[in-house]
């Protein structure tokens, strides 16, 4: 019976300290990883966007905007159109880290 109790403490532990190790890290210091729906008020950021249309235009109408319309990825990687909020069309724009950006052509 001691045998088997300590055999089992034994993988229970191994086991434990496997799964504390095995833990992922997140620190967010990865600046491409945040929150996919940020309105961001200092412009796009340049990169390469693996976003499709439609996964554009669902950041942007998560973060408020109705009536988007001219979705078009520019050579910086940046889809732009356009988009109502509060009555108002303005220009939008969503960076390859999902950051939704207003008023910046």
């Amino acid at each position: 019976m001691r045998k088997f109790l300590a055999s089992t403490i034994g993988i229970i532990t191994v086991a434990w300290s496997v799964s504390a190790v095995a833990e992922p890290v997140n620190n967010n210091n990865n600046a491409a990883i945040k929150d996919p729906h940020t309105v961001n008020a200092d412009g796009p950021s340049r990169g390469a966007n693996s976003f499709t249309e439609g996964e554009a235009r669902g950041h942007i109408e998560h973060a408020g905007f109705t009536h988007v319309s001219k979705l078009a990825k520019d050579s910086n990687g940046v889809w732009r159109g356009t988009a109502t909020k509060k009555g108002h069309q303005v220009p939008v724009a969503v960076d390859f880290k999902g950051d939704v950006t207003t008023g910046h052509r």
